[in-house]
């Protein structure tokens, strides 16, 4: 070894050492987890700085309710005085994640009339998303709402694509709804895709580990024959083979999960899944969507609604309604049903670009922070049907934190 070459080596350990050392100094009590050597074969385990989570970390709990139709979103058209109402809401927790392309059909409904300008009723992403889809189309819009978006149930999400979350019932939505669904799906996935790399990050991707104590398995709902009732004799679903499980659909663009070899796993879990996942950042998103709807002329009115009469009272003769999970009361549709979910936020660890779920517990770390959810992996889509408290339980984000915490201490050497 020449002089040259022996103070490259010494310099690159060095380095490597002042990285660890850097890393250490994030960790609790000075441990570093998921910090493995290199791997074997050419596959080296993933670096990934470590979580904290801690209880002191805990800045926030949210808690939202979605608004799941047996059938499917409303995306119908009826008259209400002289004024042409288009309905889009009742998303089930797809809202985000289908926004575009439900914006893409309602706006498409309007344009049939060729109006210069519209109303959308609603100011949640589905309305903010429509608003400005209805602009690009060249027409004139105003927002009538009782909030901006920073204050909706949208804003309580936890912001992940997830286009087939409690999106509608497979019976009462029927045979088409899957096409349809899917034609959603792949319009919002490509609308997605042309905000990547924006200031602030409003959408972006991130690795999503899932951890097991034993092999990790799909799971597939079969109708459960003890079960007698279903939504149409009680009102509600009453069990997971109910619901429209239409992911498969899109798996050719949606990265899909891999297992991982002991040389790849960098966590102390003997047995993990990785894929990648496509996420929002509130407050980056939301601003991007209100720059563009006021930099084209967009006017937002602080009104609230009592009746679909008052839509009649609307200057403007097309009003496309986004109210969400208020349409239950407002429209008196009583095939919105209430799903409560609940996340808690831990201050944002921007440098732990990744997300874990083990048991009941997810984590996913976000620019605007890391969201935390506990929820009952055996409940599935049944999970929070039917309740519409919106009260949040910070005993809940406790115990998720405390059942995860050993899921991410650090590995064996």
């Amino acid at each position: 070894m020449d002089r040259t070459t022996g103070r490259r080596a010494v310099l690159k350990g060095a380095s490597g050492l002042v990285g660890l050392a850097a890393l250490q100094a994030c960790a609790p009590g000075g441990r570093v987890a998921a910090l493995p050597g290199p791997g074997v074969g050419g596959r080296a385990q993933a670096r990934l700085v470590p979580l904290r989570i801690t209880r002191d970390q805990l800045i926030d709990v949210k808690c939202c309710i979605r608004p799941l139709r047996a059938a499917g979103p409303n995306l119908a058209a009826e008259t209400v005085g002289d004024t042409l109402v288009i309905h889009n809401y009742g998303h089930g927790g797809s809202g985000w994640s289908l926004s575009w392309g439900s914006a893409e059909i309602a706006v498409g409904k309007a344009l049939t009339t060729l109006p210069a300008e519209i109303a959308v009723v609603g100011c949640g992403i589905i309305g903010l998303t429509t608003a400005v889809v209805a602009q690009r189309a060249g027409l004139k819009v105003t927002i009538y709402a009782r909030e901006m978006i920073q204050r909706t149930r949208s804003f309580r999400a936890s912001g992940s694509f997830t286009p087939g979350s409690r999106i509608a019932l497979a019976e009462p939505a029927g045979p088409q709804f899957p096409a349809e669904w899917e034609a959603m799906a792949r319009l919002s996935w490509k609308a997605f895709r042309t905000c990547l790399g924006l200031p602030g990050k409003p959408v972006d991707f991130g690795d999503h580990y899932a951890l097991s104590d034993k092999p990790i398995e799909k799971r597939h709902w079969t109708p459960d024959p003890a079960i007698t009732g279903n939504w149409r004799t009680t009102g509600l679903p009453q069990q997971n083979s109910e619901f429209a499980h239409l992911d498969e659909r899109i798996k050719d663009i949606v990265p899909q999960g891999v297992d991982l070899g002991p040389d790849e796993n960098p966590f102390a879990l003997p047995y993990a899944q990785r894929t990648t996942q496509m996420y929002f950042n509130f407050p980056s998103y939301a601003k991007m969507l209100m720059d563009e709807f006021f930099g084209h002329g967009g006017r937002f009115v602080m009104r609230d609604f009592h009746s679909p009469a008052e839509f009649a009272q609307l200057p403007q003769k097309v009003v496309i309604h986004c109210t969400g999970y208020a349409a239950r009361d407002l429209w008196q549709d009583q095939t919105i049903i209430p799903v409560r979910g609940q996340t808690g936020w831990l201050a944002p660890q921007t440098e732990a670009n990744y997300a874990v779920r083990y048991k009941n517990v997810l984590l996913l770390s976000k620019a605007d922070g890391v969201a935390v959810m506990n929820n009952n992996p055996d409940m599935g889509d049944m999970l929070g049907v039917g309740n519409s408290m919106e009260l949040a339980t910070i005993a809940d984000i406790e115990a998720g934190l405390a059942i995860i915490a050993p899921a991410l201490a650090p590995r064996a050497a």
